[in-house]
């Protein structure tokens, strides 16, 4: 399947429209994102440890909906509603947010959010390999992540311009921000028109294990999953901030730098992995996030948290994206939504440990133990990944 090629960068519809959904729904997420944390601490007085709980359950939780839904998404042959629908039930929880008054209900609306995202990730993801040849693979995930991560740009400027402009509280901003969450979801419905994916009438059912897919792509999955053990929620990031002496309104600004680096770097990230191998691009990646963990276990000053963050948008634009279209490349078309989608699920449910093993060092060792082990986690990821995964490896099956 292949979406119709586009005026904008010569990419295909599909991949140019999905990725004005994804900006208008990190607008709406990311706005609030950084706020989320602040709201617990600061508004509900909950410990840091019930913080790192809500994150790890709440993304891994949801992360086993999306070898599920990749999985259905192959079986059916049509992606389009299974990611709509998932963008759905996330612009729903927007507004329930603004009249919580318990950490455990931020954690029963946090977890149906990201249900949505667990719902839509693989499909989503699907649709664009879908519609991109391989060659142009991974400037579409690039196009795809910068775009989102220009939402996580825009979202937190415009929730800094409400809270600190405007006086407006948190939960006043949690509940504008379903309305471009609103858009994003109209505009996917409207504007996609996905064609069914032709599947020969001998090709055996798509099967909810790995059994069929390669030896590489399995050893991919294993690094990669290895490195989301040590890759804790953001949230710890956002809190090593104010430890470090940070104003909360200013930690908005500091997350915006991270979200433009980000978005500056994607789209090159991945062109450059068409160019020069997916692996490659990957492997620095993991070493500039080993360097930055490290660095914010040493962070002492405000300045150095701005050049870490600032950093840490270069490790995302080399991963995110590239990681994604490897699992593509890695995947056959007729596998490629449960191949995501075991991709997706691996890396997040690793969350769960991630975010309740920061938690756990932050208060029983300090607030730079959590960063030493995910800087560890992410040399070890390196090695793996170096020795055991193939340069170039690619599934040409159709």
């Amino acid at each position: 399947m292949r979406g119709g090629k586009g005026r904008f960068l010569g990419l295909s519809r599909t991949v140019v429209v999905l990725g004005f959904v994804s900006l208008l729904t990190d607008i709406s997420s990311e706005g609030i994102y950084p706020l989320i944390p602040l709201f617990l601490v600061d508004v509900l007085k909950t410990q840091i440890v019930a913080v790192g709980l809500i994150e790890g359950v709440a993304n891994s939780t949801a992360s086993l909906l999306r070898i599920f839904s990749g999985w259905l998404s192959d079986v059916l042959g049509n992606r389009k509603w299974l990611t709509a629908t998932g963008y759905a039930l996330s612009m729903v929880s927007k507004p329930v947010l603004s009249i919580s008054n318990s950490w455990q209900a931020v954690f029963g609306i946090r977890f149906a959010d990201r249900l949505g995202k667990g719902i839509r990730t693989a499909p989503r993801d699907a649709l664009i390999a879908d519609s991109a040849p391989a060659e142009q693979r991974g400037v579409s995930f690039g196009f795809h992540r910068a775009m989102d991560t220009v939402g996580a740009v825009t979202g937190p400027l415009l929730a800094f311009w409400l809270l600190r402009s405007l006086a407006y509280g948190y939960r006043t901003i949690f509940l504008l921000s379903a309305i471009p969450a609103a858009l994003g979801v109209l505009i996917l419905i409207i504007f996609i028109r996905e064609p069914r994916c032709e599947r020969p009438a001998h090709a055996e059912r798509p099967s909810l294990t790995l059994k069929g897919f390669s030896r590489e792509f399995k050893l991919f999955l294993l690094a990669a999953t290895v490195f989301s053990i040590g890759n804790s929620s953001d949230v710890f990031l956002i809190l090593r901030a104010r430890n470090v002496g940070i104003a909360a309104a200013s930690v908005l600004l500091v997350y915006v730098v991270f979200n433009i680096v980000e978005a500056s770097l994607s789209m090159w990230a991945g062109a450059l992995s068409d160019r020069v191998g997916r692996r490659n691009v990957i492997l620095a990646g993991y070493v500039v996030y080993a360097v930055v963990y490290a660095g914010f276990g040493l962070a002492r000053s405000p300045s150095t948290v701005w050049a870490l963050f600032a950093l840490y948008g270069v490790h995302n634009a080399l991963t995110q994206s590239v990681q994604r279209a490897f699992a593509a490349d890695l995947c056959c078309a007729g596998a490629r939504g449960t191949g995501l989608g075991a991709f997706h699920t691996l890396t997040g449910v690793a969350l769960l440990p991630a975010s309740l093993i920061a938690g756990y060092l932050w208060q029983a060792v300090s607030p730079s133990a959590p960063f030493y082990f995910g800087a560890a986690m992410a040399l070890i990821s390196t090695v793996l990944l170096a020795i055991c995964c193939r340069q170039g490896a690619i599934c040409t099956a159709t």
